[in-house]
């Protein structure tokens, strides 16, 4: 939309409220709400905030920083009966450059690189969540935060099961709804194979569109929930004993129009192209992991017998690699990077995903075999016969895994590295120090 459309469109929906949001460091969504009389600022940069008072944004004597709205991200919001706005912004700092450590910049130069090599990327997430009735959460009175002491399951549910009337169920139809009304194409939206799990599956698009999406659907899930007394949790592994929640992240490049990792006459129909991406992201999955997957609980989702992914290894169809190749060819060709779940933050994730790969191209790596049988159920002399690696078991083995990877301290530049290194690992610490109730089941009574 271009200017005079947004303010013909407020004035026709009689808008009262325009929701300026921009995500920090650890991914989570932030926004500063103004009335329809500030558009006109809005619309010319003019909006400043205090960058010190967001981690790793700004120190406190270089607060102040600005807000440059994305218009093309403009989209009334349906749960507020469309009297609001929003627009996803870019941090700039006082001095009108970009801002380097935010995390949408850093994806934007990760993405300005591919097109100097002559690609456009693109990318389709496939986000799972939980959902469970408030009702069993227990509420924080400092802080209002609900976590389940024990949390419920709202059913017994599986693939693709049909709930018919199921609260769950009404309240995912109104999240699709609240998704298409803010422009997204949803091609799917189903059961997952856990009780209580969902899955919603949008069409792919560029990847910065895409990544702004993942947080806009973080954001209906979690709002339409709380209405239908729910609470939605894109928590990795919620529950022990069962499945936990993935965000397989699908990628393609395109080169003048056509799918540049489609080769007719290669093996597989998949390009050279294709094959050093690959390669390039085997080379530096263990150290991506420390950005795909952010959290201590992360690696409770990543253990073997739960079909998440734990083997550096790249398949044909075979969904127990890490990466796979789903079958479609033609413009269609696409790799499946299974690791990823919800609690990472997209524009750091997609960055360090497409910058592994392009490294790949840029270095001409060459992969190795790919994997078509059940790794699952490989014996550890077979994946050492195979040279197949595992991804970290820890945060922080992850975290020291980033910390030797040039590339992922360039992509994400130093500041940012550093500001997210030290907050990873003062989680780290504090889980490390907590007394778990698996541990007082273990020895309270023993010991």
């Amino acid at each position: 939309m271009t200017k005079e459309e947004i303010r013909n469109l407020i004035n026709e929906r009689n808008v009262k409220i325009i929701r300026l949001q921009f995500t920090d460091l650890d991914g989570t969504l932030k926004q500063v709400s103004v009335p329809v009389s500030e558009l006109d600022r809005v619309l010319n940069n003019d909006i400043m905030f205090d960058g010190s008072s967001i981690e790793g944004f700004a120190r406190i004597e270089e607060s102040d920083m600005y807000l440059k709205p994305d218009i093309d991200t403009f989209t009334l919001i349906p749960w507020e009966d469309f009297e609001s706005a929003r627009i996803i912004c870019d941090v700039m700092n006082a001095n009108g450059t970009d801002f380097e450590e935010s995390p949408r910049h850093i994806l934007k130069k990760v993405i300005e690189k591919a097109r100097k090599m002559d690609f456009e990327t693109y990318a389709g997430p496939e986000p799972e969540f939980f959902l469970f009735d408030t009702n069993n959460c227990d509420t924080d009175s400092t802080s209002h935060d609900q976590h389940p002491e024990n949390p419920i399951l709202l059913d017994s549910g599986s693939y693709f099961d049909m709930l018919p009337l199921s609260r769950s169920e009404l309240a995912r139809r109104e999240m699709v709804q609240a998704l298409e009304d803010m422009g997204f194409e949803v091609e799917a939206a189903h059961h997952e194979v856990s009780p209580s799990q969902h899955e919603i599956d949008f069409k792919y698009a560029d990847v910065l569109t895409t990544a702004d999406r993942v947080q806009t659907f973080k954001l209906v899930v979690k709002t339409i929930a709380i209405k239908h007394n729910l609470h939605a949790t894109f928590m990795p592994k919620p529950v022990e004993g069962i499945n936990g929640s993935g965000m397989h992240v699908h990628m393609s490049l395109f080169k003048d129009g056509n799918n540049a990792f489609y080769d007719p006459k290669g093996k597989h129909e998949l390009s050279k192209v294709f094959l050093h991406f690959i390669a390039g992201i085997v080379d530096h999955a263990r150290a991506i992991t420390a950005i795909t997957n952010p959290t201590v609980n992360s690696y409770k989702r990543l253990v073997p017998g739960y079909e998440a992914p734990v083997n550096i290894a790249w398949a044909v169809g075979n969904r127990s690699a890490l990466i796979r190749v789903p079958q479609a060819r033609g413009n269609a060709t696409r790799l499946e990077y299974r690791s990823p779940d919800p609690s990472c933050n997209a524009y750091l994730a997609f960055a360090l995903i497409l910058a592994a790969g392009l490294d790949g191209i840029e270095r001409e790596l060459v992969p190795p075999e790919p994997i078509n049988q059940n790794i699952f159920k490989m014996t550890n002399s077979q994946k050492k016969d195979n040279k197949i690696k595992a991804l970290p078991g820890t945060l922080k083995e992850a975290l020291d895994e980033a910390k030797q990877d040039k590339m992922v301290l360039k992509t994400m530049g130093e500041n940012a590295f550093n500001t997210f290194l030290k907050m990873k690992m003062t989680e780290w610490r504090e889980f490390s120090s907590a007394v778990t109730d698996w541990e007082k089941k273990k020895y309270f009574n023993v010991l």
